[in-house]
């Protein structure tokens, strides 16, 4: 019986990467190959990669922790496995043209990013009682932040006062998570491993999230052209979602193992 769970589980995760493979059919059909010098087109295929391994994981996981941690984890693998399908239409883009695939990535930044966002709203509702104002507080921080890097990015506006919206809901988001009301819950709510997981995540989105701006900032503000800084904001851009993606789970991950076993205790 346990061995037939056991084979269905992963049979499910082989079913659901072969299907992330499918919707990338474009990648192995394109006549581009990839250059053992092209350092970026290498990040592109390595993250990849690591989205689809982690997604198995967090996905296989889920029947490790009891229920109240599941959906976190569903939300972990959920993140991994959107990015990672976008990062084979990415990695084509970069492997053709050798041109930055803003589109794609911003895209799946907007499915993403408001995702980790929620992710702290759901380990300390697994805790405690959590307003709706935090949800959403959250979530307009990281529209804000997203939108004004986008339209500075795809050139629909001037890049500087872009880069300042872009900041702002930054800033808000940095403010709900370090002094507003989800930080006060977690310090007076959540058990050690929970605060401990809530500030390690909080760390994430301001020192892992500061590579975007950086990113930004080096791509657009130092009077170099895009397309001159294109390899070194792809590969910013590019480990910066392996911290923030990857190791963000990992995170819920481990906390989620640690209060389901204690939960036994």
């Amino acid at each position: 019986m346990q061995f037939n769970a056991i084979s269905s589980k992963v049979k499910f995760c082989l079913g659901s990467i072969f299907a992330l493979a499918i919707t990338s059919t474009p990648v192995w059909a394109s006549s581009a190959i990839l250059k053992p010098d092209d350092f970026v087109g290498i990040s592109f295929w390595l993250i990849s990669m690591a989205l689809v391994a982690s997604t198995a994981f967090f996905f296989l996981e889920r029947d490790r922790v009891s229920p109240k941690w599941k959906t976190s984890l569903t939300v972990s693998g959920l993140v991994t496995l959107v990015a990672a399908v976008h990062y084979f239409y990415m990695r084509e883009v970069w492997v053709e043209t050798g041109s930055t695939p803003t589109v794609y990535r911003y895209i799946d930044w907007l499915i993403t990013v408001p995702l980790l966002m929620i992710e702290f709203y759901l380990i300390l509702s697994a805790i405690a009682k959590v307003p709706a104002g935090v949800f959403w507080r959250l979530m307009v921080g990281t529209l804000v932040m997203l939108v004004g890097g986008y339209v500075g990015e795809a050139g629909y506006v001037a890049v500087m006062p872009a880069f300042i919206v872009g900041m702002i809901g930054w800033a808000f988001i940095l403010y709900e998570i370090f002094a507003g009301e989800a930080s006060k819950i977690n310090a007076t709510s959540a058990p050690k491993s929970v605060q401990s997981a809530f500030s390690t995540m909080r760390w994430i989105v301001t020192i892992g999230w500061a590579i975007y701006p950086i990113g930004y900032y080096f791509g657009y503000l130092t009077g170099h052209s895009p397309a001159d800084s294109a390899g070194t904001l792809n590969i910013i851009y590019n480990l910066a979602d392996v911290l923030n993606k990857i190791a963000f789970g990992l995170i819920i991950w481990t906390v989620a193992v640690t209060e389901s076993e204690n939960s036994k205790h």
